[in-house]
């Protein structure tokens, strides 16, 4: 049966939408989006007053601060009404541009500050809302979500203290491993996914890419990834790859086997252009390696696509690798924060996701499904029709 459409159903509540300050950009975007769409629907369709009482208004954004005492201690103040309200709550917790002051000195923020001002707000809402949806592009701590050994099981440990504070379900995007979600079985966890804004916006940048077996490949950086590798290979009818670490075992060096070797699994890259996909970059040091190796086998072109672009040690590594040809370009998305000098550099390409939550976001304000959002696969298949007729 089929779904229903979000824009021909009635609004589970009145929408509300909290940026954190480390989102404030892509929160501006994604509500002059949402305001823009309902204006418009308007006037295409024939709802009664009380189904549109808030599709007029030009502002869904909820006005709050999270002030900070002399010793670092915050809290955290919403200004207005949400009595009753659908809110959203979008917040990136690696945002390390976002700074406070702590005894007359400027602090940057750590992922554990964003988290605790995360659940700051929720406190702050008292239990009013209708429904608390957490959107959290970077799953926190999402790194930290097995236990090999007496470790912190940090991940899980987080979500089950969202959900213990009435947070409804937590959306988030390419999770490093989705079965995180196991810890919370009954709250809603949705992982999108941004295959088909990458596939678009590398077609786009690349309208000469000729995508077919011959000419083009797919190369997962480590086994951890082999399986978002496969997905893409498979919609676009290509080859896929994968390198892996052969380490010697009976030395450590820093909490760390040393690496012997970088072994691929994977048919020749000879004269193909290559796309590495996996979801961060932090040093860049895997990547790296790997596009090194890749152009050692003689690869035509390797461009490297990453939903996060975190950049932990900063791009003078990259700027290095390109000048030396190691790669010739590298996607991120606007999911997590990007220095502001990475967009002038001639091999960067930016992903702007604002349209994409957006869409999520009035999707389940209308409580309706996102099955349709979560499977791109035909909206993919008709990109690659339209780059194969031209």
């Amino acid at each position: 049966m089929a779904s229903r459409n979000f824009q021909d159903s009635m609004p589970l509540a009145p929408l509300k939408i909290v940026a954190m300050g480390n989102c404030k950009e892509i929160g501006e975007k994604v509500n002059d989006i949402i305001c823009s769409r309902r204006k418009e629907a308007l006037h295409t369709s024939n709802k009664p007053d009380f189904m549109t009482a808030d599709y007029d208004i030009d502002n869904y954004l909820v006005d709050f601060d999270v002030p900070r005492f002399g010793t670092g201690e915050g809290r955290a103040i919403i200004n207005e009404s949400i009595r009753g309200c659908d809110l959203f709550i979008i917040s990136d917790t690696v945002n390390y541009h976002e700074s406070y002051d702590m005894r007359g000195k400027c602090t940057q923020m750590s992922p554990d500050d964003h988290f605790m001002d995360l659940k700051r707000i929720i406190m702050a809402c008292s239990g009013q809302p209708r429904r608390i949806t957490v959107i959290m592009p970077y799953l926190y701590e999402g790194r930290q979500h097995l236990r090999l050994i007496n470790e912190s099981l940090d991940c899980a440990q987080a979500m089950q203290e969202l959900v213990a504070m009435g947070v409804e379900t937590i959306i988030t995007f390419d999770a490093h491993d989705n079965r995180v979600q196991n810890a919370i079985p009954n709250h809603g966890f949705d992982n999108f996914f941004t295959s088909y804004q990458f596939i678009s916006e590398i077609l786009h940048t690349h309208p000469s890419l000729q995508v077919d077996g011959d000419h083009l490949m797919m190369v997962s950086p480590d086994e951890g990834g082999m399986r978002r590798a496969v997905y893409y290979a498979n919609l676009l009818g290509v080859d896929m790859g994968m390198f892996y670490k052969r380490r010697d075992y009976s030395v450590m060096i820093e909490g760390e086997h040393p690496v012997v070797s970088m072994e691929f699994l994977g048919n020749d890259v000879r004269g193909k252009d290559v796309i590495i996909v996996d979801d961060m970059i932090a040093s860049g040091k895997t990547v790296l390696e790997v596009a090194t190796e890749l152009k050692k086998r003689d690869a035509a072109s390797v461009i490297i696509c990453v939903t996060f672009g975190l950049f932990s040690d900063g791009i003078k590594r990259l700027d290095d690798a390109y000048q030396q040809g190691i790669f010739d370009s590298i996607y991120t998305t606007n999911l997590c924060y990007c220095p502001k000098e990475l967009f002038s550099k001639p091999y960067y390409h930016n992903v702007d996701l604002s349209r994409y939550i957006a869409l999520i976001v009035d999707t389940l304000n209308h409580d309706t499904s996102v099955n349709e959002i979560l499977d791109a696969t035909s909206r993919i298949q008709e990109l690659l029709d339209q780059h194969a007729s031209r």
